[in-house]
Protein backbone atom coordinates (compact mmCIF):
# COMPACT_ATOMS: atom_id res chain seq x y z
CA UNK A 1 0.00 0.00 0.00
CA UNK A 2 1.68 3.49 -0.52
CA UNK A 3 2.31 6.12 1.74
CA UNK A 4 -0.67 8.18 -0.11
CA UNK A 5 -2.93 5.79 0.14
CA UNK A 6 -1.84 5.40 4.08
CA UNK A 7 -2.56 8.88 4.78
CA UNK A 8 -5.90 9.03 3.60
CA UNK A 9 -7.17 6.21 6.04
CA UNK A 10 -9.78 6.92 8.83
CA UNK A 11 -7.96 7.31 12.15
CA UNK A 12 -9.18 4.65 13.92
CA UNK A 13 -8.37 2.22 10.94
CA UNK A 14 -4.85 3.46 11.91
CA UNK A 15 -5.01 2.49 15.27
CA UNK A 16 -6.33 -0.29 14.65
CA UNK A 17 -3.42 -1.75 12.15
CA UNK A 18 -0.96 -0.98 15.08
CA UNK A 19 -2.55 -2.27 18.10
CA UNK A 20 -3.85 -5.89 16.04
CA UNK A 21 0.17 -6.47 16.50
CA UNK A 22 0.08 -7.08 20.18
CA UNK A 23 -1.46 -9.80 22.14
CA UNK A 24 -3.53 -7.39 23.68
CA UNK A 25 -5.01 -5.85 21.72
CA UNK A 26 -7.16 -2.76 21.99
CA UNK A 27 -7.21 -3.59 25.74
CA UNK A 28 -3.26 -2.73 26.27
CA UNK A 29 -3.41 0.77 27.97
CA UNK A 30 -6.39 -0.78 30.26
CA UNK A 31 -4.45 -3.76 31.57
CA UNK A 32 -1.10 -1.31 31.91
CA UNK A 33 0.21 -1.39 36.04
CA UNK A 34 2.70 0.58 34.94
CA UNK A 35 3.94 2.87 31.87
CA UNK A 36 6.81 0.75 31.63
CA UNK A 37 4.39 -1.97 30.72
CA UNK A 38 5.75 -4.72 28.40
CA UNK A 39 4.67 -4.96 24.78
CA UNK A 40 4.01 -8.59 23.53
CA UNK A 41 3.32 -9.08 19.88
CA UNK A 42 1.38 -11.62 18.11
CA UNK A 43 3.09 -14.61 16.13
CA UNK A 44 3.47 -13.74 12.61
CA UNK A 45 3.93 -9.25 13.77
CA UNK A 46 7.56 -9.55 15.12
CA UNK A 47 9.03 -7.74 11.74
CA UNK A 48 6.18 -5.27 11.86
CA UNK A 49 7.30 -1.87 11.81
CA UNK A 50 4.97 -0.68 15.19
CA UNK A 51 6.36 1.27 18.39
CA UNK A 52 9.07 -0.82 20.79
CA UNK A 53 7.97 0.64 23.87
CA UNK A 54 4.46 1.66 25.83
CA UNK A 55 5.74 5.05 26.05
CA UNK A 56 6.49 5.28 22.41
CA UNK A 57 2.61 3.64 21.21
CA UNK A 58 1.01 6.06 23.69
CA UNK A 59 2.35 9.06 21.49
CA UNK A 60 1.35 7.21 18.36
CA UNK A 61 -1.57 6.75 19.34
CA UNK A 62 -2.54 9.98 21.00
CA UNK A 63 -0.48 11.52 17.88
CA UNK A 64 -2.82 9.68 15.36
CA UNK A 65 -6.28 11.07 16.94
CA UNK A 66 -4.80 14.34 17.46
CA UNK A 67 -3.25 14.71 14.02
CA UNK A 68 -5.40 13.26 11.40
CA UNK A 69 -8.91 13.89 13.46
CA UNK A 70 -8.12 17.36 14.37
CA UNK A 71 -5.54 18.31 12.53
CA UNK A 72 -3.31 19.10 14.95
CA UNK A 73 0.04 20.58 13.58
CA UNK A 74 3.51 20.09 16.08
CA UNK A 75 7.06 19.30 15.89
CA UNK A 76 8.65 15.75 16.30
CA UNK A 77 8.16 14.71 19.76
CA UNK A 78 10.94 13.69 21.71
CA UNK A 79 10.04 12.24 25.43
CA UNK A 80 11.89 11.55 28.21
CA UNK A 81 11.14 9.93 32.43
CA UNK A 82 12.68 11.60 34.56
CA UNK A 83 12.79 10.95 38.84
CA UNK A 84 12.06 13.78 41.09
CA UNK A 85 15.62 15.28 41.73
CA UNK A 86 15.82 15.39 37.50
CA UNK A 87 12.56 17.42 37.65
CA UNK A 88 14.24 20.20 40.44
CA UNK A 89 17.26 20.05 38.51
CA UNK A 90 15.13 21.25 35.03
CA UNK A 91 13.05 23.80 37.69
CA UNK A 92 16.15 25.65 39.05
CA UNK A 93 17.76 25.76 34.98
CA UNK A 94 14.99 27.15 33.52
CA UNK A 95 13.25 24.55 32.06
CA UNK A 96 16.18 23.34 29.91
CA UNK A 97 18.77 20.78 29.60
CA UNK A 98 21.89 23.00 28.77
CA UNK A 99 22.59 26.07 29.86
CA UNK A 100 25.14 28.33 31.13
CA UNK A 101 25.96 27.72 35.30
CA UNK A 102 24.98 30.81 37.61
CA UNK A 103 24.53 30.66 41.81
CA UNK A 104 21.18 31.86 41.52
CA UNK A 105 20.35 28.51 39.92
CA UNK A 106 21.63 26.72 42.63
CA UNK A 107 20.33 28.67 45.35
CA UNK A 108 16.50 27.96 43.77
CA UNK A 109 17.46 24.50 43.35
CA UNK A 110 18.35 24.02 47.01
CA UNK A 111 15.12 26.01 48.26
CA UNK A 112 12.84 23.76 46.15
CA UNK A 113 14.32 20.82 46.90
CA UNK A 114 13.88 21.15 50.89
CA UNK A 115 10.06 22.53 49.72
CA UNK A 116 9.07 19.06 48.02
CA UNK A 117 10.95 17.20 50.50
CA UNK A 118 9.15 18.98 53.24
CA UNK A 119 5.68 18.63 51.67
CA UNK A 120 5.53 22.36 51.39
CA UNK A 121 5.34 22.33 47.52
CA UNK A 122 4.47 19.48 44.36
CA UNK A 123 6.15 19.15 41.59
CA UNK A 124 4.61 19.52 37.58
CA UNK A 125 3.38 15.92 36.22
CA UNK A 126 5.77 17.49 33.23
CA UNK A 127 7.92 20.04 31.70
CA UNK A 128 8.16 21.02 27.59
CA UNK A 129 10.58 22.53 25.87
CA UNK A 130 9.78 24.72 22.91
CA UNK A 131 11.94 23.13 20.72
CA UNK A 132 12.54 20.87 17.36
CA UNK A 133 12.17 18.10 18.54
CA UNK A 134 9.70 19.15 21.26
CA UNK A 135 11.53 17.61 24.68
CA UNK A 136 9.10 16.90 27.20
CA UNK A 137 10.07 15.55 30.43
CA UNK A 138 7.29 13.06 32.43
CA UNK A 139 7.67 11.86 35.67
CA UNK A 140 8.71 8.52 36.44
CA UNK A 141 6.17 8.40 39.39
CA UNK A 142 3.33 9.41 36.95
CA UNK A 143 0.59 6.31 36.37
CA UNK A 144 -0.12 5.26 33.22
CA UNK A 145 -3.09 7.50 32.59
CA UNK A 146 -1.02 9.98 33.69
CA UNK A 147 1.80 9.04 31.21
CA UNK A 148 -1.36 9.56 28.37
CA UNK A 149 -2.31 12.78 29.95
CA UNK A 150 0.73 14.56 30.30
CA UNK A 151 1.40 13.26 26.42
CA UNK A 152 -1.22 14.98 25.35
CA UNK A 153 -1.17 17.99 27.17
CA UNK A 154 2.69 18.31 26.56
CA UNK A 155 3.45 16.94 23.61
CA UNK A 156 0.66 17.55 21.44
CA UNK A 157 -1.24 20.66 23.40
CA UNK A 158 2.02 22.53 24.38
CA UNK A 159 3.95 21.45 20.88
CA UNK A 160 1.08 22.46 18.96
CA UNK A 161 0.67 26.30 20.65
CA UNK A 162 4.66 26.40 20.20
CA UNK A 163 4.52 25.86 16.53
CA UNK A 164 1.46 27.84 15.66
CA UNK A 165 1.10 30.64 17.66
CA UNK A 166 2.34 33.88 16.20
CA UNK A 167 4.28 35.26 18.94
CA UNK A 168 6.93 32.34 18.69
CA UNK A 169 7.12 32.46 15.24
CA UNK A 170 7.94 35.96 14.95
CA UNK A 171 10.26 35.65 17.80
CA UNK A 172 12.17 32.20 18.75
CA UNK A 173 13.27 29.17 16.46
CA UNK A 174 12.43 26.17 17.97
CA UNK A 175 15.65 24.74 15.76
CA UNK A 176 17.86 26.81 17.11
CA UNK A 177 17.37 27.02 20.83
CA UNK A 178 19.07 24.13 21.75
CA UNK A 179 22.45 24.30 20.10
CA UNK A 180 22.25 27.73 21.16
CA UNK A 181 22.31 27.01 24.61
CA UNK A 182 25.13 24.40 24.49
CA UNK A 183 26.78 27.05 22.64
CA UNK A 184 26.10 29.36 25.73
CA UNK A 185 27.27 27.28 28.45
CA UNK A 186 30.34 26.51 26.22
CA UNK A 187 30.96 30.09 25.79
CA UNK A 188 30.84 30.61 29.79
CA UNK A 189 32.71 27.56 30.80
CA UNK A 190 35.68 28.56 28.57
CA UNK A 191 35.51 32.43 29.78
CA UNK A 192 35.66 31.50 32.99
CA UNK A 193 38.81 29.19 32.70
CA UNK A 194 40.43 31.65 30.87
CA UNK A 195 39.28 35.22 32.45
CA UNK A 196 38.14 33.34 36.21
CA UNK A 197 34.86 32.77 37.36
CA UNK A 198 34.17 35.85 39.40
CA UNK A 199 34.15 38.35 36.10
CA UNK A 200 31.92 35.88 34.51
CA UNK A 201 29.83 35.70 37.91
CA UNK A 202 29.53 39.27 38.01
CA UNK A 203 28.78 39.31 34.43
CA UNK A 204 25.76 37.40 34.79
CA UNK A 205 24.59 39.17 38.30
CA UNK A 206 24.16 41.84 36.13
CA UNK A 207 22.36 41.10 33.34
CA UNK A 208 20.24 39.03 35.61
CA UNK A 209 19.31 41.96 37.41
CA UNK A 210 18.15 43.38 33.89
CA UNK A 211 16.52 40.18 32.47
CA UNK A 212 13.43 42.48 31.99
CA UNK A 213 14.71 44.84 30.07
CA UNK A 214 16.90 42.23 27.86
CA UNK A 215 14.14 41.90 25.11
CA UNK A 216 12.26 43.55 21.76
CA UNK A 217 9.25 43.71 22.33
CA UNK A 218 7.87 45.13 19.24
CA UNK A 219 9.60 42.53 16.85
CA UNK A 220 12.82 40.07 16.98
CA UNK A 221 16.12 41.73 16.28
CA UNK A 222 17.23 41.39 13.33
CA UNK A 223 21.08 40.13 13.59
CA UNK A 224 24.22 41.39 12.09
CA UNK A 225 26.17 39.49 9.45
CA UNK A 226 30.38 39.31 10.86
CA UNK A 227 30.89 41.53 8.18
CA UNK A 228 27.84 44.05 9.25
CA UNK A 229 29.72 44.35 12.48
CA UNK A 230 32.87 44.95 11.74
CA UNK A 231 31.72 48.14 9.64
CA UNK A 232 29.72 48.96 12.62
CA UNK A 233 31.92 48.23 15.53
CA UNK A 234 34.35 50.19 13.25
CA UNK A 235 32.25 53.17 12.53
CA UNK A 236 31.72 53.78 16.11
CA UNK A 237 35.74 53.67 16.89
CA UNK A 238 35.98 56.38 15.01
CA UNK A 239 33.50 58.24 16.34
CA UNK A 240 34.97 57.77 19.77
CA UNK A 241 38.12 58.45 18.49
CA UNK A 242 37.02 62.12 17.28
CA UNK A 243 35.52 62.61 20.76
CA UNK A 244 37.95 63.62 23.68
CA UNK A 245 38.47 61.56 26.89
CA UNK A 246 37.67 63.96 29.98
CA UNK A 247 39.61 60.90 32.18
CA UNK A 248 42.89 60.90 29.92
CA UNK A 249 42.66 64.49 29.20
CA UNK A 250 43.13 67.08 32.22
CA UNK A 251 42.77 69.91 30.47
CA UNK A 252 39.59 68.85 28.49
CA UNK A 253 36.68 71.15 28.86
CA UNK A 254 33.88 69.69 31.36
CA UNK A 255 31.55 67.86 29.98
CA UNK A 256 28.25 69.22 28.69
CA UNK A 257 25.12 68.68 30.15
CA UNK A 258 23.43 68.59 27.87
CA UNK A 259 22.13 65.51 26.31
CA UNK A 260 23.34 65.04 22.98
CA UNK A 261 21.05 62.59 20.73
CA UNK A 262 22.72 58.82 20.10
CA UNK A 263 24.75 59.53 17.33
CA UNK A 264 26.08 55.64 17.86
CA UNK A 265 23.63 53.82 16.11
CA UNK A 266 21.03 52.38 19.01
CA UNK A 267 18.67 50.26 16.61
CA UNK A 268 17.41 48.44 19.46
CA UNK A 269 17.10 50.84 22.11
CA UNK A 270 14.20 49.13 24.39
CA UNK A 271 16.42 46.33 25.00
CA UNK A 272 18.86 47.53 27.61
CA UNK A 273 21.02 44.49 27.81
CA UNK A 274 21.25 44.13 23.73
CA UNK A 275 22.24 48.29 23.77
CA UNK A 276 25.23 47.39 26.40
CA UNK A 277 26.43 44.81 24.25
CA UNK A 278 26.38 46.58 21.30
CA UNK A 279 27.96 50.14 22.57
CA UNK A 280 28.94 49.98 26.01
CA UNK A 281 32.81 51.34 25.51
CA UNK A 282 35.13 49.23 27.63
CA UNK A 283 33.28 45.96 27.38
CA UNK A 284 36.23 43.16 26.34
CA UNK A 285 34.91 41.01 23.29
CA UNK A 286 33.95 37.71 25.76
CA UNK A 287 31.42 40.15 28.09
CA UNK A 288 29.90 41.77 24.14
CA UNK A 289 29.31 37.49 23.35
CA UNK A 290 27.80 36.59 26.89
CA UNK A 291 25.86 39.57 27.44
CA UNK A 292 24.41 38.72 23.46
CA UNK A 293 23.90 35.21 24.33
CA UNK A 294 21.91 36.05 27.28
CA UNK A 295 19.72 38.59 25.65
CA UNK A 296 18.74 35.89 22.80
CA UNK A 297 17.76 33.39 26.13
CA UNK A 298 15.62 36.02 27.45
CA UNK A 299 13.68 36.67 23.77
CA UNK A 300 13.30 33.04 23.44
CA UNK A 301 11.47 33.07 26.96
CA UNK A 302 9.26 36.40 26.04
CA UNK A 303 6.67 34.90 24.14
CA UNK A 304 5.59 32.60 26.85
CA UNK A 305 5.25 35.18 29.04
CA UNK A 306 2.69 36.66 26.99
CA UNK A 307 0.69 33.59 26.34
CA UNK A 308 0.81 31.74 29.63
CA UNK A 309 -3.48 31.88 30.02
CA UNK A 310 -3.56 31.28 26.14
CA UNK A 311 -0.88 28.15 26.39
CA UNK A 312 -2.02 26.33 29.50
CA UNK A 313 -5.66 26.81 28.32
CA UNK A 314 -5.19 25.72 24.95
CA UNK A 315 -2.86 22.22 26.18
CA UNK A 316 -5.80 21.64 28.54
CA UNK A 317 -8.07 21.64 26.05
CA UNK A 318 -6.68 19.29 23.88
CA UNK A 319 -5.69 16.45 26.65
CA UNK A 320 -9.26 16.73 28.19
CA UNK A 321 -10.40 16.47 24.08
CA UNK A 322 -8.01 13.66 23.36
CA UNK A 323 -8.30 11.60 26.75
CA UNK A 324 -12.13 11.14 25.93
CA UNK A 325 -11.58 10.29 22.24
CA UNK A 326 -9.74 7.41 23.82
CA UNK A 327 -12.80 6.83 26.09
CA UNK A 328 -15.04 6.51 23.16
CA UNK A 329 -12.57 4.29 21.74
CA UNK A 330 -12.47 2.39 24.14
CA UNK A 331 -8.44 2.57 24.55
CA UNK A 332 -8.81 3.19 28.70
CA UNK A 333 -11.27 1.76 31.17
CA UNK A 334 -13.73 3.79 33.57
CA UNK A 335 -11.25 3.30 36.33
CA UNK A 336 -8.61 5.66 34.48
CA UNK A 337 -11.43 7.62 33.17
CA UNK A 338 -12.08 8.67 37.19
CA UNK A 339 -8.73 9.08 37.74
CA UNK A 340 -8.20 11.58 34.93
CA UNK A 341 -11.50 13.56 35.65
CA UNK A 342 -10.19 14.07 39.47
CA UNK A 343 -6.78 14.96 38.17
CA UNK A 344 -8.51 17.88 35.27
CA UNK A 345 -10.66 19.12 37.80
CA UNK A 346 -8.15 19.68 40.81
CA UNK A 347 -5.59 21.48 37.83
CA UNK A 348 -8.52 23.59 36.47
CA UNK A 349 -10.40 24.41 39.79
CA UNK A 350 -10.82 27.93 40.34
CA UNK A 351 -10.88 29.00 44.11
CA UNK A 352 -13.19 31.77 45.36
CA UNK A 353 -11.99 35.40 45.22
CA UNK A 354 -11.45 35.45 49.17
CA UNK A 355 -9.88 32.31 49.45
CA UNK A 356 -6.67 32.45 50.77
CA UNK A 357 -5.30 29.94 48.80
CA UNK A 358 -6.22 32.00 45.71
CA UNK A 359 -3.89 34.67 46.62
CA UNK A 360 -6.67 36.97 44.62
CA UNK A 361 -5.56 35.46 41.67
CA UNK A 362 -7.22 33.79 38.29
CA UNK A 363 -6.28 30.48 37.66
CA UNK A 364 -4.69 30.50 34.32
CA UNK A 365 -5.46 26.93 33.49
CA UNK A 366 -9.07 27.46 34.42
CA UNK A 367 -10.17 30.40 32.54
CA UNK A 368 -8.05 29.44 29.42
CA UNK A 369 -9.45 26.08 29.19
CA UNK A 370 -13.14 27.60 30.19
CA UNK A 371 -12.50 30.03 27.04
CA UNK A 372 -11.09 27.50 24.23
CA UNK A 373 -14.24 25.50 25.29
CA UNK A 374 -16.66 28.06 25.16
CA UNK A 375 -15.21 29.09 21.34
CA UNK A 376 -16.35 25.23 20.61
CA UNK A 377 -19.94 25.73 22.07
CA UNK A 378 -20.35 28.83 20.13
CA UNK A 379 -19.60 27.14 17.20
CA UNK A 380 -21.78 24.00 17.53
CA UNK A 381 -24.43 25.10 19.77
CA UNK A 382 -24.93 28.79 19.61
CA UNK A 383 -27.37 30.71 21.60
CA UNK A 384 -29.01 33.92 20.43
CA UNK A 385 -26.28 35.84 23.06
CA UNK A 386 -23.50 34.53 21.35
CA UNK A 387 -24.74 35.09 17.63
CA UNK A 388 -25.42 39.00 18.87
CA UNK A 389 -21.64 39.02 21.51
CA UNK A 390 -19.83 36.85 18.42
CA UNK A 391 -21.93 36.49 14.82
CA UNK A 392 -18.47 36.29 13.22
CA UNK A 393 -18.14 32.63 15.39
CA UNK A 394 -21.52 31.48 15.70
CA UNK A 395 -22.49 28.54 14.31
CA UNK A 396 -19.05 27.63 12.76
CA UNK A 397 -16.66 25.24 12.26
CA UNK A 398 -14.88 24.61 15.41
CA UNK A 399 -11.72 23.20 14.67
CA UNK A 400 -10.43 25.99 12.04
CA UNK A 401 -11.96 28.79 14.32
CA UNK A 402 -10.08 27.38 17.50
CA UNK A 403 -6.64 27.22 15.22
CA UNK A 404 -7.57 30.74 14.53
CA UNK A 405 -7.80 31.61 18.18
CA UNK A 406 -4.41 29.89 19.10
CA UNK A 407 -2.44 31.42 16.20
CA UNK A 408 -3.46 35.26 16.23
CA UNK A 409 -3.84 36.67 19.64
CA UNK A 410 -1.96 36.40 22.76
CA UNK A 411 -3.46 36.58 26.45
CA UNK A 412 -4.58 40.10 26.53
CA UNK A 413 -6.11 40.23 23.11
CA UNK A 414 -7.53 36.46 23.38
CA UNK A 415 -9.33 37.65 26.63
CA UNK A 416 -10.65 40.99 24.48
CA UNK A 417 -11.63 39.10 21.82
CA UNK A 418 -13.02 35.56 22.82
CA UNK A 419 -14.26 36.34 27.02
CA UNK A 420 -17.60 35.37 26.43
CA UNK A 421 -20.93 36.25 28.55
CA UNK A 422 -21.48 32.92 29.94
CA UNK A 423 -17.28 33.12 30.77
CA UNK A 424 -17.87 35.48 32.85
CA UNK A 425 -20.96 34.47 34.78
CA UNK A 426 -19.75 30.81 35.37
CA UNK A 427 -16.62 32.44 37.13
CA UNK A 428 -19.30 35.06 38.73
CA UNK A 429 -16.75 37.52 37.81
CA UNK A 430 -16.80 41.13 38.81
CA UNK A 431 -14.45 44.13 39.25
CA UNK A 432 -13.37 46.52 41.61
CA UNK A 433 -11.79 49.94 41.69
CA UNK A 434 -8.65 49.96 43.53
CA UNK A 435 -8.50 54.13 43.95
CA UNK A 436 -5.82 55.25 46.92
CA UNK A 437 -8.04 58.98 46.75
CA UNK A 438 -11.09 56.49 47.81
CA UNK A 439 -12.49 55.15 50.73
CA UNK A 440 -13.26 51.75 50.64
CA UNK A 441 -12.97 49.49 47.21
CA UNK A 442 -16.22 49.98 44.93
CA UNK A 443 -17.45 47.49 42.98
CA UNK A 444 -17.61 48.79 39.57
CA UNK A 445 -18.90 46.23 37.43
CA UNK A 446 -20.36 42.41 38.06
CA UNK A 447 -21.71 39.49 35.69
CA UNK A 448 -24.79 41.18 33.80
CA UNK A 449 -25.91 43.00 31.12
CA UNK A 450 -24.42 46.62 31.97
CA UNK A 451 -20.93 45.11 33.14
CA UNK A 452 -19.71 42.78 30.84
CA UNK A 453 -17.45 44.88 28.52
CA UNK A 454 -16.12 46.86 31.49
CA UNK A 455 -15.61 43.04 32.80
CA UNK A 456 -13.96 42.25 29.86
CA UNK A 457 -11.74 44.66 29.30
CA UNK A 458 -10.68 44.90 32.82
CA UNK A 459 -9.70 41.04 32.76
CA UNK A 460 -7.42 41.65 29.76
CA UNK A 461 -5.41 44.35 30.96
CA UNK A 462 -4.55 42.32 33.76
CA UNK A 463 -2.60 40.33 31.11
CA UNK A 464 -1.20 43.52 29.37
CA UNK A 465 2.42 42.90 30.00
CA UNK A 466 3.32 46.78 29.84
CA UNK A 467 1.14 47.41 32.58
CA UNK A 468 3.37 44.36 34.76
CA UNK A 469 6.66 45.26 33.70
CA UNK A 470 8.33 49.06 33.57
CA UNK A 471 8.95 50.89 30.68
CA UNK A 472 12.39 52.01 30.41
CA UNK A 473 14.53 52.89 27.16
CA UNK A 474 17.59 54.44 26.51
CA UNK A 475 16.78 57.91 25.23
CA UNK A 476 20.38 59.13 24.46
CA UNK A 477 24.07 58.85 24.76
CA UNK A 478 26.08 61.63 25.21
CA UNK A 479 29.41 60.29 23.58
CA UNK A 480 30.86 63.46 22.59
CA UNK A 481 30.68 64.48 26.68
CA UNK A 482 31.50 62.00 29.59
CA UNK A 483 29.51 59.22 27.54
CA UNK A 484 26.63 59.28 30.35
CA UNK A 485 23.57 57.22 28.89
CA UNK A 486 19.98 58.67 29.64
CA UNK A 487 17.59 56.39 30.09
CA UNK A 488 13.57 57.11 30.52
CA UNK A 489 10.98 55.41 32.38
CA UNK A 490 7.25 56.04 31.23
CA UNK A 491 4.57 56.13 34.19
CA UNK A 492 1.63 54.39 32.97
CA UNK A 493 -1.36 54.20 35.29
CA UNK A 494 0.05 57.08 37.67
CA UNK A 495 2.20 54.13 39.28
CA UNK A 496 5.32 55.73 40.26
CA UNK A 497 8.69 53.73 39.45
CA UNK A 498 9.97 52.81 43.05
CA UNK A 499 13.08 55.17 43.58
CA UNK A 500 15.19 52.01 45.60
CA UNK A 501 14.56 49.12 43.11
CA UNK A 502 15.06 51.64 40.68
CA UNK A 503 18.73 52.68 42.07
CA UNK A 504 19.66 49.35 42.41
CA UNK A 505 18.95 48.59 38.13
CA UNK A 506 20.28 51.57 37.69
CA UNK A 507 23.67 50.18 39.73
CA UNK A 508 24.01 47.22 37.39
CA UNK A 509 23.43 49.20 34.28
CA UNK A 510 26.28 51.57 35.47
CA UNK A 511 28.76 48.21 36.50
CA UNK A 512 28.29 46.85 32.57
CA UNK A 513 28.23 50.97 31.10
CA UNK A 514 30.83 52.08 33.03
CA UNK A 515 30.33 55.65 32.81
CA UNK A 516 27.22 57.84 34.32
CA UNK A 517 23.79 56.25 34.27
CA UNK A 518 21.09 59.45 34.67
CA UNK A 519 16.99 57.76 35.02
CA UNK A 520 14.13 60.35 34.34
CA UNK A 521 10.85 59.04 35.13
CA UNK A 522 7.85 61.32 32.82
CA UNK A 523 4.16 61.02 33.27
CA UNK A 524 2.68 61.40 29.87
CA UNK A 525 -0.28 63.15 30.98
CA UNK A 526 1.47 65.64 32.08
CA UNK A 527 2.97 66.55 28.64
CA UNK A 528 6.43 64.19 29.28
CA UNK A 529 7.36 66.47 32.10
CA UNK A 530 10.04 64.67 34.61
CA UNK A 531 8.81 63.49 38.13
CA UNK A 532 11.85 61.61 39.27
CA UNK A 533 15.54 61.81 38.44
CA UNK A 534 17.83 59.19 39.11
CA UNK A 535 21.74 58.92 38.78
CA UNK A 536 24.70 56.86 38.93
CA UNK A 537 27.24 57.78 40.45
CA UNK A 538 24.55 60.22 42.46
CA UNK A 539 26.50 63.16 42.02
CA UNK A 540 25.50 63.41 38.27
CA UNK A 541 21.97 63.37 39.39
CA UNK A 542 23.22 67.99 39.70
CA UNK A 543 23.57 67.75 35.54
CA UNK A 544 20.81 67.56 32.72
CA UNK A 545 16.87 68.54 33.55
CA UNK A 546 15.40 68.95 36.79
CA UNK A 547 12.16 67.66 37.79
CA UNK A 548 9.15 69.35 36.36
CA UNK A 549 11.09 70.03 32.95
CA UNK A 550 10.72 68.12 29.99
CA UNK A 551 13.17 65.95 29.06
CA UNK A 552 14.81 67.08 25.49
CA UNK A 553 17.47 66.66 23.49
CA UNK A 554 19.50 69.06 21.43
Amino acid sequence: MTEEKIEKKDYREKINDILCHYEEGHDLFKNAKDWDHPLVRKAGSESADVPETWLELAETIIGIIAHNKYGLDTYTNQIAVIDYEQMLDLYSSIGLPVGYKHWSYGKQRAAEGKAYKGGQMGLAYEIVINSNPSIAYCMTQNSPLMQLLVIAHASFGHNSFFKGNHLFRQFTNADEILPMMERFDEDAARYEERFGYKDVEKLFDAAHALSAYAVNRFGKPKKRTPEEEIARRAKIEEMRRESYDPVLDRNAPKASTEFSKAAIPADMEENLVRFIASDAPHLKPWQRNLLTQFADKEQYFYPQKQTQLMNEGWASFWHYTLLNEMRDLDLISPGMMMEFIQSHAGVLTQLDFDDKRSNGSINPYALGFAIFRDIRRMCENPTDEDREWFPAIAGKEWVPTLMRAMQDFKDESFVLQYLSPEVMRKFRAFSIEDNAEKDGVPVTAIHDEEGYKLLRENMASQYRLADRELQIEVAGYNFKGDRSVTLQHTIRNGVPINEKEALETLKHFHYLWGHPVKLYSVDPTKDNKIVTALSIPLKAKDEGPKVGQKLTFN
